[in-house]
Parts: structure tokens; sequence; C-alpha cells
């Protein structure tokens, strides 16, 4: 049996080193007046994070007003007034100006699609010379929707690793929404390499049940935040940013659909804590154990000590099969203050699923421990009972008993 490939990136404000859990990886020796010299000659490595429509612009201001550097940002909406509220400094485009007149798509995700075709020519030229592109939208509506999958297919067309990372809207959003935001995520998922689908619904789990439909939204657009900057912070902080590149890119190229865990911990314990509930997070939607392979970046203090992460490391390389192909990522965040929490972001890829659609059953879990803390640890499910007999009709033809849902299924905690 192969060993795991398993490459653990350290990187910190002054430099970056790369090394496995189990063997040290040997750096080549270079001689002081010879590497400034190389380093100098390394392209880098041009990563563009694209929102398409209302809720894609929302994850790129999100982004920004976060301080997420070393990638470029663009904004897309057939909405040309959503374009004008957009941050300043980035370029934007009104898709399909002829078809729409600037005013929209009218949630009609066919509309969408005409218009990104329409400027389909401004597409490709703000795409150029990306070697990584991230199309985020919020699924459902009609640009993002319609819009995504023609941005995606483009960047795919000039050879950049292409990753979707879209949502799932709540179910308090109609069936309209919903069944059009799966027909888009099944036209998206060939245009990409890897494709990163959050179901909205499973924040009400992790949120607490007062909170407000505006904290809630804005959730839903942090968390595309976290799935884009959870990849590009592994590739743009470390100095040796095309090796890291490369890394990133034998996971998620062709990698199909992708699943995003988050979690965080503090106290003595933080990290394994992060790690379990990385590990465990809702929005995995399914067992880890189903992946190919998975990127995770674990950020913490300057006092996050080398213990912390090969802690974290071991509680994340257990959960996954022995052949998965695991890159790690470990930020020293300097404005964090001692004692702070320790994040792990983690996005699996792999699975065999379709159309976005939940990979495995859904997972109960607790609640977590404030507004966007923790995240929460869902219990491990077991299978679930069979379904009861059904009664006796009182007339014919003969009925079917009622099955019990997955989610009623019995679930044991996991420790």
């Amino acid at each position: 049996m192969m060993m795991r490939r398993l490459v653990l990136v350290l990187a910190t404000c002054s430099g970056a080193a790369a090394f496995s859990t189990r063997t040290l990886r040997a750096l080549p020796r270079r001689s002081a007046g010879l590497a400034p010299r190389m380093v100098a000659e390394l392209p880098p490595c041009n990563i563009k994070v694209i929102g398409v429509g209302g809720g894609g612009g929302n994850a790129v201001k999100r982004m920004i007003d976060y301080g997420v550097g070393g990638v470029e940002f663009i904004v897309m909406n057939t909405d040309t007034q959503a374009l004008v509220r957009a941050p300043q400094g980035i370029e934007a485009l009104t898709l399909g100006t002829d078809l729409t007149g600037g005013l929209g798509a009218g949630g009609i995700p066919d509309v969408g699609r005409q218009a990104a075709e329409e400027s389909l020519a401004e597409i490709e030229k703000m795409i150029a010379g990306a070697d990584m592109v991230f199309v985020t939208a919020g699924m459902g509506g009609g640009t993002g929707s319609g819009a995504a999958p023609v941005v995606a297919a483009a960047a795919q067309r000039q050879g950049a690793l292409c990753v979707g990372v879209v949502t799932r809207p709540f179910t308090f959003e109609g069936g309209q929404r919903r069944k059009q935001a799966m027909q888009s995520i099944a036209a998206l998922k060939p245009c990409v390499d890897a494709l990163i689908v959050i179901a909205n619904d499973k924040l009400l789990d992790i949120l607490p049940e007062a909170v407000p439909l505006n904290d809630a939204l804005t959730c839903a657009d942090d968390i595309l935040r976290q799935g884009v900057v959870g990849i590009s912070d592994i590739i743009v902080n470390p100095g040796l940013i095309n090796v890291d590149f490369s890394d990133v890119r034998s996971v998620m190229s062709n990698a199909g659909t992708a699943l995003m865990g988050i979690g965080s911990g503090n106290g003595p314990d933080r990290a394994r804590l992060a790690a379990q509930r990385a590990v465990a997070s809702p929005l995995l939607e399914c067992d880890l154990v189903a992946a190919t392979g998975a990127v995770f970046n674990i950020v913490g203090g300057p006092d996050m000590t080398l213990g912390e992460i090969t802690a974290a490391s071991e509680i994340i390389e257990a959960a996954m099969d022995p052949e998965a192909n695991i890159i790690f990522g470990s930020l020293v965040d300097e404005s964090r203050q001692p004692g702070g929490d320790i994040t792990v972001t983690m996005i699996a890829t792999g699975f065999d699923a379709k159309d976005g659609a939940p990979v495995g059953p859904p997972v109960e879990e607790e609640q977590a421990s404030g507004p966007m803390g923790g995240w929460g640890i869902p219990r491990a499910s077991t299978p679930a009972p069979a379904p009861a007999p059904a009664p006796a009709p009182r007339a014919p033809p003969r009925g079917g008993g009622d099955d019990i849902p997955d989610f009623l299924s019995k679930m044991k905690r996991r420790r």
C-alpha cells in the first residue's frame, strides 16, 4: 500500500517551510548570493476571485473588508446599480447590457446565461493570465445561476485551475429558487475543476435560533469568503508560491464535488478542538473517508506551537482515507492575541456526488457556543432503522407505510 501523500506548509510573515509529518523533506541548498535572484525570477501566482451576481458580489465585498490580499477581485452582474455599490478599485463588468439594459436578470437563470454569453469577450479579457480562478455565487437567482457556468467555462478554456464556491438557498426562499439552484449547480459542475457547494440551511444548525435575518445572510456571504480564503491563503502567504500552487492543483484539479468544513477552538486544547470541529462540521454533509484529497489551513496567533499543529494534523489524518492526498497549510496571524482561537478550514475533494446534492445523510449537531463560535460538533450517525410496517389498510388498494427520514436516525455523539 502506498503511503499517503501528506504535506505540511508552515507560513509566517517572515518565511515558509515545507515538510511531511512523517518524513522531513530536504530542501536543496542555495547560496546566499543566488537565492534572491532565483526568487525574484519566480513568476507570481495569479489568482482571481470573481463574484457573479448579488451573492457573489457580497462575498467579494466581505473579502475586501476582511483584508484578503494576494488576489485580484472582479465582480460581474446584470444589475448596474449593484455594481455601483461595489468597493472602489476593483474591476466590475455589467453583463449583457443590450439584453437587460443593466436592469438585472429578473431572477431568470436563462437571462443570466444569455447576458454572460453576450459579454463573453469582456469576460475572457478579464480572466486572461490567471493561474487560478474562483467563481463564487449564490445559486437560485438569475445572474449568479445563469452566468457562473459561462464564466467558469471561460476560465477553464484559458487553462486556469477553476474552483466554484456557491451556496444553495435557504428553505424559506421558496421551492422555485431551490429548483433553479439545483439545475444551475448541475450546469456549473462540468465547467469547474472543483465545486464547493454550501447549503445555507446548514447555517441554521450553526447559528443561534434567534439570530436576525440580516446576520444569517451575512453569515452565508462569510462562508463563501472562507471557502476562497481557505485555499488562496495556502498559496499566497508562503514564500514558495509555485511549489504550493502545484500541490494545491494536484488536489483540486478535476476533483469534482468538494465540501468545506470549518472549526475553531480556544483554551488549552484549542488546536485539537478546532480540528475535531472541522472534520465533523455540519457543512460537510458526509463522512471524510469518502474524499480522495483535501486542503487544510490552520490559522493561529504568534503563540501557536508546533505541538498544536501536530495535534490538529493527527486528527485530520485519522479521519481521512489512508490513500488520500492531503495538503496542510499553517498560517501565523500576527494580529491575533496570545491565547486566542485557532481556526481550521478544510476543503475535501473527490466525493462521488451529483448536481451538488448532499452525498451523505445529514448529521445532528450540538448547539454552537455563540454566533459563529465553535461551529458545533455533529454527532456521528448510525444506520437508520428499518421502516415501520404499514398498518392494515381500511380499503383497497393496499398502501405502503411511510419511510422514516434519514434525519430521524438515531445519533451517537462523536468523542
